[in-house]
């Protein structure tokens, strides 16, 4: 059988260990990498660095390409601009491309009301916009997020996220009129309570949170993940979420749904939303959104982002012409190529490999996830979930070396995520499995001598 991955030096290799140094001369340290080199190429599932090194790529640019790397559809599309114009602002001339991706943004988003977009550069920059529309429309100040929760690292954002460390410690004061309510997170409810009286109790959580903490005619929205990514692929049960929506419902409060990670194929459908049967009144969109290029979306009922007077929203490169065509050129390429039915079968796949392997690793303690949005929770005992960080790290740092591009995430840091683009094959998706269950057996070993 012909192997994907290739690792012929150490990491990082020689060239790679030049530009490593020049790194730490420029870059803050405060901006971390995961693997010790550098990329040369990429094509699809797999990335090649600058010693010659190949990687099955799990991580998918923290899940910026669902449609892979450089699909052709994709570099044509931008090919085609480039020779056109690169930019005008489209503040100061507008472009047909912009209107083209907000058009069928419109469309693809759940519900049949009317709506309408406005275009960013990225996530955080769109649940920004997502929150000021929020706040223009209802004429109120107050926005609840979640436990485990993760927005962006500028200020607003960083302050509707939960996790301290790295993204909050010491970088205070924060925005205020910010509220976390609490969250479903199944695998660590009570021993003895049952997850159908769980959710009840979270429910009832919710409820209360809006008598003890805030008064609701106070919210202007709430904003939920679908699936909590760096929180570590959490999922919740369906009738938390549509209890939330309902109680949104009726306080007046707009349920914002950040589709960030979870949009455009990843969890089997273009947005998450669409698995709890609920319709929010305001999306965000990003990363997969654009194929790797930077652009990110605001969709919202057309009443609500009408809110706003001209001139209050957008940027200078808010919706750039080349984001724009490789947006329209991804979302042609989820239909064309039925990756929303593909993310269903490799979450399926990875899913079901870990199961059987759960039953024979002690240090598996959760298996999750929704289409390909999928997560293994590493503990040191099974039966009272300890978080295992250090474990989790040295099992992704070894399956690195041996050619698994692969991510942690997590409050606990003990989470490894998949985020491999949906173009992958089942030969490459099992070669990486396979590295990452030798990673896992032979980590387990060296812990044991």
């Amino acid at each position: 059988m012909t192997s994907h991955a290739s690792i012929n030096t150490n990491l990082p290799g020689p060239i790679a260990g030049d530009l490593l140094e020049r790194r730490h001369n420029i870059v803050p340290d405060a901006v971390s990498y995961g693997i010790p080199t550098f990329a040369e190429k990429a094509e699809g599932a797999k990335v090649t660095d600058v010693d010659g090194n190949t990687f099955i790529d799990f991580a998918g640019a923290i899940g910026t390409i669902n449609v892979g790397h450089c699909h052709q559809k994709v570099k044509d599309a931008l090919h085609d601009q480039v020779e056109k114009f690169i930019h005008t602002g489209f503040n100061v001339m507008m472009y047909e491309p912009y209107i083209a991706l907000a058009e069928r943004l419109a469309e693809l988003a759940p519900g049949d009301h009317d709506k309408k977009v406005l275009l960013q550069n990225s996530g955080a920059e769109a649940v920004e916009n997502a929150v000021k529309v929020a706040r223009k429309y209802t004429g109120r100040q107050g926005i609840v997020t979640f436990a485990n929760a993760f927005h962006g690292r500028t200020l607003m954002t960083m302050s509707m996220t939960s996790k301290v460390k790295p993204y909050k410690f010491e970088f205070g004061p924060f925005a205020p009129e910010v509220y976390k309510a609490p969250f479903p997170y199944a695998y660590r409810r009570p021993k003895e309570m049952s997850e159908e009286a769980y959710i009840d109790y979270m429910i009832e959580q919710f409820n209360n949170f809006l008598i003890s903490e805030v008064a609701p005619e106070t919210i202007a929205a709430v904003v939920m993940e679908p699936v909590q990514g760096e929180g570590g692929f959490i999922v919740p049960d369906k009738r938390f979420v549509q209890a939330v929506r309902k109680l949104c419902e009726q306080h007046g409060i707009l349920f914002i749904a950040d589709e960030i990670q979870t949009g455009f194929g990843r969890t089997g459908s273009y947005f998450a939303s669409e698995h709890f049967d609920i319709v929010p009144d305001i999306i965000t969109v990003s990363k997969s959104l654009g194929a790797g290029t930077p652009i990110s979306g605001v969709i919202g009922r057309r009443e609500v982002m009408d809110a706003a007077n001209a001139g209050e929203l957008g940027g200078t490169y808010s919706g750039n012409p080349l984001g724009c065509r490789a947006a329209l050129a991804a979302i042609d390429i989820i239909e064309e190529e039925r990756l929303n039915s593909r993310a269903n079968a490799i979450g399926q796949r990875v899913k079901g490999f870990f199961h059987q392997l759960a039953e024979e690793l002690d240090c598996i303690g959760d298996v999750r996830g929704l289409g390909a949005m999928v997560a293994v929770e590493v503990v040191s005992d099974k039966e009272n979930k300890t978080a295992d960080k250090t474990l989790a790290g040295r099992i992704i740092s070894d399956a690195q070396q041996n050619g698994l591009l692969i991510l942690g995430a997590g409050v606990y840091g003990n989470v490894i995520r998949f985020l491999m683009p949906l173009v992958i094959s089942d030969e490459e998706l099992d070669e990486g499995l396979s590295i990452l269950e030798n990673s896992f057996r032979t980590i387990l070993e060296k812990a044991v001598d």
